[in-house]
Formats: C-alpha cells, structure tokens, sequence
C-alpha cells in the first residue's frame, strides 16, 4: 500500500483527534473556565453537530475544487480552530474553536477518502478507504485517553495548541508527497440525501445514531465516571482508557470478519447484546483497577465491532453515498451523547449513564430485529454467507 494512502489516515488522524480530546480533559476545563461538567461536555457537542452537518454541505461547496488544495485548506482551517481553542480565555471562544475544528474535520475526511481512492487501482480501493477510516477511528478512540494523560502536563490549552501544530505538520507533508488531483464529478445536495427515501436506509441509520448515542454519553463521561466509581484519577485513567481503545480496535477487526462470515445482521444482534451486558453492568465491574480495565476492554470490543456490519447494511442497500451519511448520523449521535449525558448527570448522576446506554441498545436490537424480517435484505445475507462458506472452504483459504 502506497505511503501517501497512510498519510492521507494521519490526517484524518489529526483533525479527528480534537474531536474527543476534550473528554479527556474535563474536569480542567470546567475548573479553569467556572463553568459546570456539563457544559464542559457540550464542547464535544458543538463539535459533533458540526461536523454532521456541515460534512454533506461543505463536500458540496468544496466539489469542485483541486483535490489537494481543498485537504491543505482543510488540515489549516482545523488547525485554527484548535488554535482559537488554544488560546480561549472563556467558553464561547472555547466553543467558536470546536466548531472552527469541526469544519475542517468535516470537509477534509471525505476528501481525503476520495484521494485515496483515485491514487489506486479498483481492486485495492477498499483498503484504501479502511486506512483513511482508520485514522478517524483511532482519533476517536485516542482522543479521551490522549488528553487525560496530556492534560496534567500541557494543560487543556497545551492539548489544543498540540494538535493544531500536528495539523499543520501533516499539511505540510502532504503538499510535497502528493500529486495534484482533479475534483470528482459534482453530487448535488439532492442527491446526497436521495437514499433516506428508503425505510430500510431510515432504521439503519436511526441504529447508528441510537448506538453512537448510547454508547459516547458513557464515553464523553467516563473521567469522571471512573472516578466516582472506582476513585481513579490521573495517568491511571488514561491508561485505562488506552486498555478502551486496545479493545476497540479489536472490536473493529473482529466485526469486519464478523460481518463478512455471518452477515451484517446476524453480527449485530450478537455484538448488541453484548454491548447490552457490558454496558449496563459497567458500574459493578469497573469499582477496581484490574476490573475497570477488564470492562473497557470488554465494552470498547463490543461498541467498536458495531461499526462494519452497519457500513456493510448500507452498501447493501445503496452503495457509497449512504457510508457518507452514515458519518453525519455518527456525528449526530456523538453530538446529542453530550447533551442527553448532561441532562441524565443533572436528574439522576453520573452512574445512571450506562444503564441509559444499555436502553438505548436495547432500541438498537428491536430495529435489526425488523430489518431481519425483510426479504430483501434476507435473500442478500444468505447470499453473502453462502459465499462466505465457499471461499472459507476452499483449499486456497
């Protein structure tokens, strides 16, 4: 795999990482600036919504231009953002950052996934998109371990400022290593958001808001969680987290395997359930270190395997325009995750998170369980398994 395909995930990497690193750094944020934990939450907030809605605008305003030019501008402009947030001196600054920073997340990750594939021949496409996915991905799963373990040293502002100097590093880079590219043919608007005419399309989508829902208003949450729990702090809750994200990106592996030798649904309703166990009993099993690292590992397995049969249940049913929507439905969820955590903080407590999250899967389950009964969508699974019994059962395999 060309090294240009791994520099495009670095940068998917480096805008993506602003996204949760204030997680991360809570309690510090909310100290320095004198405003409540919930509030310090709703930074992830504005940074997700965002990001959902600008991603589909910002690709149709951007269609046109030079490949290229349009990751440099877009790798710059998240670096200001992390810049303004830098230097902030109150929250409605702090908050003009993060959305600054989630423009530039949002307009540059579908660049650079079309970047990737025009630098490849068809066949190895696929990988292609995995790699630049993947560095969001990680900048998800790192973010929050990333600035709890940061935080106490560089502060919050040192966090940010980091981050947009690895922004422009990568701009930099990228304007040497890669090769101008021609803008792809233009979508309209229309035409990205043609697909929720389909019911189908509707409830998986809906199932990918609920599930990134329920599972970041535990996420975005869990310093503070984890110290309530179990009383832990410091470098041991960012090694925990770090324990969070070892098992997402097993998650991750083992949900594509999953997803391809069983079928997307199947896969679901198994790893739903096991989402659901973790999950709700999450303030039994995490009140030790050794028992919290175990139910992160646990959890981030099951929540991060979640993701491949659901892009899997899209391209069944309308290709890659669908993967992109799927991105604003996930930043959607992430974005409310904050504010319904927020509120279920204020009413009831933190420790009433996870079993919030285990509900909102229980919702997920009930919705595959109605795409299973679909015929369609039934005939394609069987299909996809027999197929997968005969490649797993030929001497090449």
């Amino acid at each position: 795999m060309s090294a240009r395909i791994y520099l495009l995930g670095a940068g998917a990497f480096a805008v993506g990482t602003s996204a949760y690193v204030v997680s991360g750094v809570l309690p510090d944020v909310s100290s320095e600036l004198h405003v409540s934990l919930t509030a310090a939450g709703q930074l992830a907030t504005a940074f997700s919504l965002a990001y959902a809605i600008g991603a589909p605008i910002l690709a149709t305003l951007t269609g046109r231009w030079e490949r290229r030019t349009l990751l440099i501008a877009a790798l710059v402009l998240a670096a200001l953002g992390n810049l303004i947030a830098a230097v902030a001196t109150n929250y409605p600054v702090l908050m003009a950052g993060r959305v600054v920073a989630a423009l530039g997340a949002a307009a540059y990750t579908p660049a650079a996934t079309l970047f990737a594939t025009g630098l490849l021949p068809p066949e190895e496409r696929g990988r292609a998109v995995a790699i630049v996915f993947g560095g969001l991905t990680f900048a998800l799963v790192l973010g929050v371990p990333a600035g709890s373990l940061l935080g106490p040293t560089l502060g919050y502002k040192g966090v940010f400022a980091l981050i947009a100097v690895v922004a422009v590093l990568v701009a930099v880079v990228e304007r040497t290593a890669l090769p101008k590219l021609p803008a792809p043919p233009v979508v309209a608007l229309r035409e990205r958001f043609a697909g929720l005419a389909d019911r189908r399309v509707q409830i998986v989508l809906a199932m990918s808001v609920l599930g990134v829902l329920g599972a970041f208003s535990v996420y975005i949450y869990i310093v503070p969680l984890l110290k309530e729990t179990a009383g832990l702090t410091g470098n041991v809750t960012g090694i925990l987290l770090l324990v969070y994200g070892v098992g997402a990106v097993v998650g991750n592996l083992i949900g594509g395997r999953a997803t391809d030798r069983f079928g997307s649904i199947r896969t679901l309703i198994v790893l739903l359930i096991g989402i659901i166990l973790a999950v709700s009993t999450l303030d039994l099993t995490a009140r030790s270190v050794v028992g919290a690292g175990i139910a992160l590992f646990v959890w981030g397995m099951f929540t991060w395997a979640f993701n491949p049969p659901i892009q899997n249940l899209l391209l069944e049913l309308g290709g890659g325009l669908l993967i992109a929507l799927n991105a604003s439905a996930i930043y959607l969820g992430a974005g409310l995750s904050a504010v319904v955590g927020g509120l279920v903080i204020q009413v009831a407590g933190l420790r009433y998170l996870p079993p919030l999250a285990a509900v909102l899967s229980l919702i997920v389950l009930a919705l595959t369980l109605t795409l299973r009964r679909d015929p369609a969508l039934e005939d394609i699974e069987e299909l996809e398994h027999v197929e997968a019994d005969a490649v797993a059962a030929s001497p090449s395999s």
